[in-house]
C-alpha cells in the first residue's frame, strides 16, 4: 500500500525557519511530480511548490523567494525548506505526488500525505 508521511511540521516565531519532509513508501514502480499544498482555516487548499523528477519547480508568488522545494529520487521524498516564515503561512501543509504504484502497468495516481501542521506567531 502506497503512502506518503510527512514530517517537520511546529510552531515558529515570525521570520523563523521549518523543513517539512514527505516520503513515499510502499510498492511503487515510480514517483513523478510531488508537490507541497496548504490549507488554512476557511480557505481552499492552495499549490505552494511543486518539483518534476527532473527538478523543475514552481512556486506560488506568495512564496517565490522565501520557499525551496526539493527532492531526493533515491528515497522518493520530498523537502520544503520554508525561510522567512509569516504569520500568514499558518496552515496545515499536505504532501502531494504522482505515483505509479506496483499494481499499475500503465496509469499514474495521485497521493497525499495526512497533513502537517506549521503555525507561524507573530
Amino acid at each position: 500500500q502506497v503512502q506518503l508521511v510527512e514530517s517537520g511540521g511546529g510552531l515558529v516565531q515570525a521570520g523563523g525557519s521549518l523543513r517539512l519532509s514527505c516520503a513515499a513508501s510502499g510498492g511503487i514502480i515510480s514517483v513523478n511530480a510531488m508537490g507541497w499544498y496548504r490549507q488554512a482555516p476557511g480557505k481552499q487548499r492552495e499549490a505552494v511548490a511543486t518539483i518534476t523528477t527532473g527538478g523543475s519547480t514552481n512556486y506560488a508568488d506568495s512564496v517565490k523567494g522565501r520557499f525551496t522545494i526539493s527532492r531526493d529520487n533515491a528515497k522518493n521524498t520530498v523537502y520544503l525548506q520554508m525561510n522567512s516564515l509569516k504569520p500568514e503561512d499558518t496552515a496545515v501543509y499536505y504532501c502531494n505526488a504522482d505515483i505509479r504504484p506496483s499494481y499499475s502497468f500503465f496509469a499514474d495516481y495521485t497521493y497525499w500525505g495526512q497533513g502537517t501542521q506549521v503555525t507561524v506567531s507573530s
